[in-house]
């Protein structure tokens, strides 16, 4: 009896709390912050418009590299800066033209990064949608069983294992997407910095 009203409890609550979207726009959106689909250039940058930049960035090697090492994340954010700072050199002009293209690339790699990162918590929500009326249609299944005139304990020990399962993995995806949610703010953050570190670097 215990076990059933535990998983009873838990499908309850799991259905709950998938279907509290924050924002109605956005339903399969799991996070408590507010689903901002795209950074905005204005948001971030306020350097010369880099408008005839365009994806130009990736035909140089050399910054296409640099970009691609300071949008991971795995590189202190210190590190990344010093790099942008120890890069931006040379006559105002050159300083202006390598700056426009780091940022160009940086902008583009970093937004499409959070993109991935967002799509893919769209993804694992749905999953967890399915996940519920699964847990939740065991749950009044087993109910069923253990309370019939006949009971069939092998069958009722073999779907009471498979919901310890369902909602094992319910749980740890619901763990999983609370860190990943903190992903695009920090991305947002990491985009902001380094840009005011070009910007301060150009001039």
């Amino acid at each position: 009896m215990k076990s059933r009203s535990v998983l009873l409890g838990i499908a309850l609550a799991a259905s709950a709390a998938a279907a509290n979207a924050a924002d109605p726009r956005y339903p399969d959106w799991p996070c408590p912050q507010a689903k901002v689909p795209e950074i905005s250039i204005a948001a971030v940058w306020a350097g010369p418009p880099i408008d005839d930049v365009g994806a130009s960035w990736k035909d140089d090697a050399k910054i296409s590299e640099l970009v691609a090492k300071l949008a991971a994340r795995r590189i202190p954010l210190e590190q990344a800066q010093k790099d942008v700072a120890d890069f931006l050199t040379g006559t105002a002009e050159e300083k202006t033209r390598k700056g426009k293209l780091l940022f160009a690339g940086l902008f583009d790699t970093l937004n499409a990064q959070r993109s991935s990162v967002m799509n893919g918590l769209e993804r694992v929500m749905r999953k967890q949608r399915d996940a519920v009326e699964k847990v939740r249609g065991d749950t009044i299944k087993l109910q069923e069983m253990q309370s019939g005139d006949t009971r069939d304990e092998a069958k009722i020990g073999e779907l009471s294992n498979q919901l310890n399962w369902e909602t094992r993995i319910f749980e740890d995806r619901r763990r999983v997407m609370k860190f990943v949610c903190e992903v695009p703010t920090a991305i947002d953050q990491r985009l902001f910095a380094l840009a005011r570190e070009i910007q301060q670097d150009m001039e």
